[in-house]
C-alpha cells in the first residue's frame, strides 16, 4: 500500500471513506438528509480540506465545523465516523502521511464534540 502524496491519494481516501459513511445505518441517514443531492460538491470540498491539510496544497478555504454545527449527532456518532475514517485508511493507504490523517481526523472529532457541547450547554443555559 501506497502512502498519501497527491491528489489522487486524497481522493482515494474520501471516496472510500465517504462511500461507508453513506452506507451505514447511523452516519448515512444523517449525511444523506444533509448533503442530499450535493455529494459531487461535498467530495470536491473534502478533496480540497485534506489536500491542504496533509499535501500544505492550499486549495480549502473556510472553517470545517460551521457547516456541522447544527448536526443531530452525539459521541457515539463520532465513534462510528472515526472506525469508518480508519478502516478505509487501513484498507487502501500506510505512511507517515496515511497515520497523520488518522491522528488529525481523530483530533477533529474530538474537537467537534467539544464545541457541539458547548453549543448545547449555551443553548440549555439561555
Amino acid at each position: 500500500m501506497n502512502d498519501i502524496t497527491n491528489r489522487k491519494d486524497i481522493e482515494l481516501m474520501v471516496d472510500t471513506f465517504y462511500g461507508s459513511v453513506r452506507e451505514d445505518d447511523l452516519l448515512g441517514p444523517v449525511f444523506n438528509r444533509v448533503i442530499k443531492n450535493n455529494w459531487p460538491k461535498h467530495l470536491d470540498t473534502m478533496y480540497r480540506f485534506w489536500q491542504t491539510v496533509l499535501l500544505h496544497e492550499f486549495a480549502y478555504k473556510g472553517s470545517p465545523f460551521v457547516p456541522h454545527r447544527k448536526l443531530p449527532v452525539e459521541a457515539h456518532h463520532f465513534e462510528r465516523w472515526i472506525y469508518h475514517f480508519n478502516s478505509s485508511m487501513d484498507e487502501n493507504l500506510a505512511g507517515k502521511i496515511a497515520e497523520e490523517a488518522k491522528l488529525r481526523a481523530h483530533k477533529m472529532a474530538e474537537m467537534f464534540m467539544y464545541k457541539l457541547n458547548i453549543n448545547s450547554n449555551k443553548k440549555r443555559n439561555t
